[in-house]
């Protein structure tokens, strides 16, 4: 792995190198560059498998972060790639067209998080939130709380013991 990382930093600008397990590292990636070294990945070190894409909000620096997971089957290797967007203006080129599974990891992080990937087929569609007219629920300032005051009616929760359920639901006339 640390050969393929070599071979990429001479070409990418790249940091954070992590050797996890002897299987898989991590390395931070330029935003600008990402693609390219993604597609050099795939290309010339036959990491052709996309396992997955995710994010995670890094609030207090302001900044989102995407980790893109490849796998290498004939290495049986894994090799994650993260780069850092600005929250105030998330935006990332997209992968589609390197994967097509792509879309769906795109279009989730649009949905969940705000990132926007600019021609990526479908990225403005609903996926998971069907008629959601709030900020992106997975952003750590959400206040889930407060949304759901304002959103659903308060009703009172009323307790019922599991055994007196499960009596009355097998034995109704007791």
């Amino acid at each position: 792995m640390k050969t393929i990382y070599e071979d990429l930093n001479k070409r990418f600008t790249m940091s954070g190198y992590k050797q996890q397990r002897d299987d898989l590292a991590f390395v931070t990636v330029d935003k600008d560059q990402l693609v390219n070294a993604i597609t050099y990945l795939k290309d010339y070190h036959k990491f052709t498998h996309l396992a997955f894409v995710t994010a995670v909000d890094w609030l207090e620096e302001n900044e989102f972060q995407i980790t893109y997971l490849l796998h290498n089957y004939e290495l049986k290797v894994d090799l994650g790639l993260k780069v850092r967007l600005d929250r105030d203006n998330p935006t990332m080129d997209t992968i589609h067209h390197l994967w097509k599974q792509a879309r769906v990891y795109q279009r989730e992080l649009h949905e969940m998080f705000g990132i926007d990937f600019p021609g990526s087929p479908g990225v403005n569609d609903p996926m998971i939130l069907e008629s959601w007219e709030g900020p992106p629920p997975m952003r750590r300032d959400f206040d889930t709380k407060k949304y759901s005051e304002e959103t659903y009616d308060h009703r009172e929760r009323q307790h019922i013991e599991p055994e007196d359920h499960l009596r009355k639901q097998l034995y109704p006339e007791d």
